[in-house]
Formats: C-alpha cells, structure tokens, sequence
C-alpha cells in the first residue's frame, strides 16, 4: 500500500506540533516524558523533529497531560494557518 504524500501544509503543522511538544518538556529528557506517557523515546524524538508529522491520535493523547498540555490548546495551536 503506497501512502499519500504529505501536502507542504501538513508538514508545516507537524512541526508546529513538535515544537510545541518540545518548549512543553523544557528541560526533562526525551526519556522520562516518553516514559511517563508509556510511548518510546524514539518516537517522541521523531514527532519533536518533525521525522513523524502525523502521529496516531493516541499518542499525542498520551503525551499531552504528561507535558501539561490540552488536547484543545494542541489543536488550536497546530492547526493549519489561514492563509
């Protein structure tokens, strides 16, 4: 099965999402947040840079109180921009 490019926008958006991800951890390691939110550090690390622009719902679901973050505030500020 052959996967459907990302669009530019969709790109853009899953670096917002990682770079948001990112300020919300500060300064704890990649290793206890992936650990406190039961997802692997590399995964975490590939969604941060931006390697994993799409990831599951799930996992975003389960880093997101750990990093004291809302599902809410994640969606408003990675929402694709109005041009």
């Amino acid at each position: 099965m052959v996967r459907t490019p990302l669009t530019p926008e969709e790109r853009e958006r899953g670096e917002r999402l990682g770079q948001l991800l990112r300020e919300a951890r500060g300064g704890r390691s990649m290793t206890e947040i992936a650990a406190a939110a039961g997802v692997s550090a590399e995964t975490l690390r590939k969604i941060e840079t931006g390697r994993a622009p799409t990831p599951a719902f799930f996992t975003v679901a389960a880093l997101a109180p750990v990093l004291g973050l809302s599902m809410d505030e994640l969606v408003t500020r990675c929402a694709l921009v109005a041009a």
